[in-house]
């Protein structure tokens, strides 16, 4: 005679909400899945069809001797938010996205704010704790726990990209973005746009890597400069314009076929 397993109890729950298998290493591509799909269907639900991110130093004090780019970053938020609603419904309509931290990240989210638009934060759990800050709108509030599934929906999302003084964390986001750009992975140009032309220059001696055959000549056409908003606008708003027709992600199934193509295989 077979025997009938019993129903879930408290001390056998369904797998999926077993807290303490969720959290085991055993069930971390599920974990890595929840941070692709999750937000695939909170921006399908708010309607969030593009972004502008802007990256940039959490460390950045608005007081401080580089407190200029908090401003400025501030200002272009502001400008690029206005510039997207009136934009017609589409791919024109975009918000402003940032890691959702301090410093550069909450100007540019306080800027989108302060223009009447939504802003996205993507948020990433650390040791020392990274809060939120208080101008992303809530529904758009991401907290991710691996650093790779945080900078695929920067890309994956994104039509152009502000690149503000920042350290470690900024030079992967933009080295991540340019690489990408750089080997042809992306089916449709991200604009680049690197703020504060001496900082980046002094940071990073770019003719050098042409010199020594790092790069090429023609990779230094994957980025601009800019040294102020208004610039800095007109060098987004023409970049984006050009590239809206273009398809979302590189050579990947597009967000709503994936989704598709998962459910039909779940049975769920």
């Amino acid at each position: 005679m077979k025997e009938t397993p019993p129903p879930p109890t408290a001390h056998n729950p369904l797998a999926y909400k077993n807290e303490e298998f969720i959290a085991s290493d055993d069930a971390r591509p599920l974990r890595i899945l929840a941070e692709y799909l999750e937000p695939m269907q909170r921006f399908a639900r708010q309607g969030i069809g593009g972004t502008v991110v802007f990256f940039g130093s959490a460390r950045l004090d608005p007081k401080g001797p580089l407190g200029r780019y908090y401003e400025d970053a501030r200002t272009l938020a502001r400008l690029l938010t206005s510039w997207s609603a009136s934009q017609p419904a589409g791919p024109g309509r975009l918000v402003v996205c940032t890691g959702g931290g301090g410093g550069i990240m909450e100007a540019a989210n306080r800027g989108a704010s302060e223009a009447g638009g939504r802003t996205v934060g993507f948020n990433i759990s650390l040791p020392e704790e990274q809060h939120t800050n208080p101008y992303v709108t809530p529904e758009l509030s991401f907290e991710f726990r691996y650093f790779f599934m945080r900078k695929l929906w920067f890309a994956h999302m994104a039509r152009a990209i502000a690149v503000f003084p920042g350290g470690f964390g900024t030079l992967d986001e933009m080295s991540e973005i340019l690489t990408l750009a750089q080997t042809q992975k992306l089916d449709r140009r991200i604009v680049v746009l690197l703020f504060g032309t001496s900082y980046w220059k002094e940071i990073i001696n770019f003719d050098a890597l042409v010199h020594y055959g790092m790069i090429n000549q023609e990779d230094l056409d994957l980025f601009r400069f800019a040294d102020d908003p208004k610039t800095a606008l007109s060098v987004l708003t023409e970049g984006i314009a050009s590239e809206l027709q273009a398809p979302a992600f590189a050579r990947s199934l597009t967000s709503r076929n994936a989704t598709t193509w998962l459910y039909q295989r779940s049975g769920d």
